[in-house]
């Protein structure tokens, strides 16, 4: 079943929720229509894509999903963990060098929205500020830990939770559940403005991040915190602490992000 999927199939959307992305398969016959049906697993009750078979990827830490003309390069074969033949005679191709990320099928795309994507909170470019400040009324954990936490709200890595929280001067073990209303919604604003950046930068590129085209992001050198340990803050000139939240590293300023 997994490896014969897409078999014959094209891809009618592509849909994402918080770091994971949905390939949702069509037969031939449903090419013209399937792009224009629900395009969110959320939403995808009734609609026509509802039946029909959806690939899940998590690119995780290093994973990258490529279109490629064949071969793929010399370089990335060996971490070419899955290839797709196109009829166009390109290829698509799961890059993942450290193999934090993962492919899942589903026979349905309501398989996937009520299984995997079952368990993630809202995603960060949709959630409103009332619904996160529940989320985070229920947890007395750490600000950080609880923004990372993809059940709480997806989409949220450990290099946008530092800038937002430096953003919002929030320091990043205070406990979540103190958050006033107005603070949440502050934070909200900032989230959108803050990922709307990045994307629009083409995403940050540290190791081995690149897009589907092959090529780095530009982010990275936006980054006021992360990375930045034991260098001069751009606000107040203090040096940047560094501690371990959650079992990530945490870049941030204790003159500015007070507890």
């Amino acid at each position: 079943m997994e490896k014969a999927l897409l078999v014959g199939r094209v891809i009618a959307s592509l849909n994402r929720r918080g770091k994971q992305i949905a390939v949702i398969a069509a037969d031939e016959a449903g090419r013209a229509g399937g792009a224009e049906e629900a395009r969110g697993a959320e939403r995808a009750e009734g609609a026509g894509e509802a039946n029909q078979p959806a690939l899940c990827i998590h690119l995780g830490m290093t994973g990258s999903v490529i279109h490629h003309q064949p071969p793929v390069p010399a370089a990335d074969e060996k971490h070419a963990h899955v290839i797709w033949q196109l009829d166009s005679g390109h290829c698509v191709y799961f890059h993942d060098p450290r193999r934090f990320g993962g492919i899942w099928c589903f026979p349905r795309v309501t398989d996937l929205a009520n299984g995997r994507w079952g368990a993630l909170g809202e995603d960060a470019l949709t959630i409103s500020a009332a619904t996160l400040h529940d989320r985070l009324q229920r947890t007395d954990r750490h600000l950080k830990a609880a923004l990372l936490d993809q059940s709480v709200i997806a989409g949220l890595g450990n290099i946008y939770v530092d800038e937002l929280l430096f953003n919002r001067e929030l320091h990043p073990m205070m406990r979540a559940s103190k958050l006033k209303m107005n603070q949440v919604q502050m934070l909200v604003d900032a989230m959108r403005d803050l990922l709307g950046r990045a994307i629009a930068s083409g995403g940050s590129s540290l190791r081995n991040y690149v897009d589907a085209d092959g090529q780095t992001g530009g982010f990275q050198f936006q980054h006021l915190v992360y990375g930045r340990s034991g260098q001069s803050c751009t606000r107040c000139e203090r040096t940047l602490k560094s501690k371990t939240i959650a079992g990530r590293t945490t870049v941030y300023c204790a003159g500015c992000q007070k507890r």
